[in-house]
């Protein structure tokens, strides 16, 4: 059976959350490592597209240890935290995001974004409408599992499809996402809102930006939520991040606005420091890669 955009009907966030959110717990009653905050979570999570990447660290006696805090949020926080193999050589970072509790969590605007996301069962559905602890413990779950499934989507299909380059999606446990992280010794890449590119550099970071959302249309997905503060600069490399909202542009009665006003917000972006755009143009070949009449 070919895989849905959004399998909304198998979570078990509920079930795992709490793991989740204890997962740097000192004073939980468990089997600690001798070094580090805790054993890693790469056993009895959901794990990232195959082949998994040379530099991820998959063996069971490894440990993850946290950094420090990369971004904090509404929704979620973003932690660095580094997984190794004590003894040995074998280590890598990590970027764990971690969604609130259903306590202190805002999920503002959700809305829009969650039709065409719907479960079966009209008990979680009714929770979710009416936003109680259970509902919002369901939505934050929706949040993480669509992302996850999202870059996983765009991680196996890019090259197929165009190119996109996105965060390989290493793992889900609960509500927590482990993310591959962007950067260099522990410093994240720049988001493009902190760049001033121009000339050849804003021109090549446009050409990679239109063919990233091309494959997204082909996807038939949006972003959501677009614009130069999710997208990061490594190098000369333009990577899209955050996509906990992303929209399917044909389930969701929305999809067309939401992926117009995507490209009419990095458009405007671009515009303003010198790159010829058509934010029309461009809105209405994406909609046809997706299948959608403009």
């Amino acid at each position: 059976m070919p895989r849905r955009r959004f399998d909304d009907d198998d979570f078990d966030f509920v079930k795992r959350g709490p793991r989740a959110a204890a997962a740097f717990d000192t004073n939980a009653d468990t089997d600690e490592p001798e070094t580090g905050h805790r054993w890693s979570t790469w056993d009895g999570s959901e794990h990232g597209p195959e082949p998994h990447p040379d530099w991820l660290v998959t063996e069971f006696a490894a440990v993850d240890t946290e950094l420090g805090i990369l971004k904090t949020g509404k929704e979620a926080d973003v932690y660095l935290v580094e997984r190794g193999v004590p003894g040995t050589d074998r280590v890598c970072l990590l970027a764990a995001k971690r969604y609130r509790s259903a306590e202190h969590r805002l999920f503002h605007r959700d809305a829009g974004y969650l039709e065409g996301r719907r479960v079966r069962r009209s008990r979680e559905n009714r929770a979710m409408a009416n936003r109680t602890s259970f509902g919002r413990e369901m939505i934050a779950g929706q949040w993480a599992a669509a992302e996850f499934a999202a870059l996983s989507r765009l991680w196996e299909i890019g090259s197929s499809y165009g190119s996109v380059s996105v965060p390989y999606p290493v793992q889900l446990l609960g509500t927590e996402l482990m993310l591959e992280f962007i950067g260099e010794d522990g410093e994240a890449a720049p988001r493009l809102a902190q760049m001033r590119p121009s000339g050849a550099q804003l021109s090549g970071l446009w050409e990679q930006l239109v063919d990233a959302l091309v494959v997204l249309a082909r996807a038939g997905l949006a972003h959501g939520d677009l614009s130069p503060y999710n997208l990061l600069v490594h190098g000369e490399r333009l990577v899209l991040i955050d996509l906990p909202q992303v929209v399917d542009v044909v389930a969701n009665p929305r999809g067309r606005e939401f992926l117009a006003r995507d490209v009419r917000v990095v458009s405007d972006w671009f515009a303003a420091r010198g790159q010829a755009t058509d934010a029309g143009a461009l809105t209405t070949m994406l909609l046809a890669e997706a299948g959608v009449p403009a």
